[in-house]
């Protein structure tokens, strides 16, 4: 059974417990990733099911295992740029252009989908963000030069003296 959720009341408690997400106060707002890419609640998409491992007496019958989907694709929320850094940046993850994040490491529902929503923003801000630059190339130093090389001299000298004969 799939049902979709609002991501944004559960990515603002997590902002309110001190987490680092960049969330709205209204409910309503859209999910803040970086400051020109923010993602409507109607784009992502909430599936539950249940999760393995232990639970208590409720493992059976609640679904605390929590999915969140986000068509990257075809996401009016990201500009082309950052669209296509991301396409290849997770082209990895995605199937059929739809990133997909599950977290069930929690007892309860509610904080695997905190979990969910702070494992996109930090994998859609890791795939969005500019290249590094390019690093300019550096020549070592005359006295950098110098010092490699009478360290050289010294460990020569040093390999020289455990040999049995001494020639001077």
């Amino acid at each position: 059974m799939t049902r979709v959720y609002r991501a944004v009341t559960f990515a603002r408690r997590a902002a309110l417990e001190g987490r680092l997400l960049d969330v709205p106060s209204r409910a309503s707002s859209p999910l803040q990733v970086t400051s020109r890419v923010l993602l409507g609640e109607g784009e992502l998409a909430w599936r539950f099911s249940r999760s393995s491992g232990p639970g208590g007496q409720s493992v059976n019958t609640t679904d605390s295992r929590a999915e969140l989907s986000f068509d990257v694709e075809r996401s009016p929320s990201l500009p082309e740029p950052e669209r296509e850094r991301a396409l290849a940046r997770l082209s990895g993850r995605l199937v059929e252009g739809v990133l997909t994040v599950a977290a069930s490491e929690h007892r309860s529902q509610l904080k695997n989908r905190e979990a969910a929503v702070l494992r996109l923003v930090q994998l859609l801000r890791e795939a969005v963000a500019p290249p590094p630059r390019a690093r300019r190339p550096t020549r070592p130093s005359r006295g950098a030069k110098e010092r490699r090389l009478a360290g050289k001299r010294q460990r020569s000298e040093i390999k020289k003296g455990r040999s049995g004969r001494h020639d001077d």
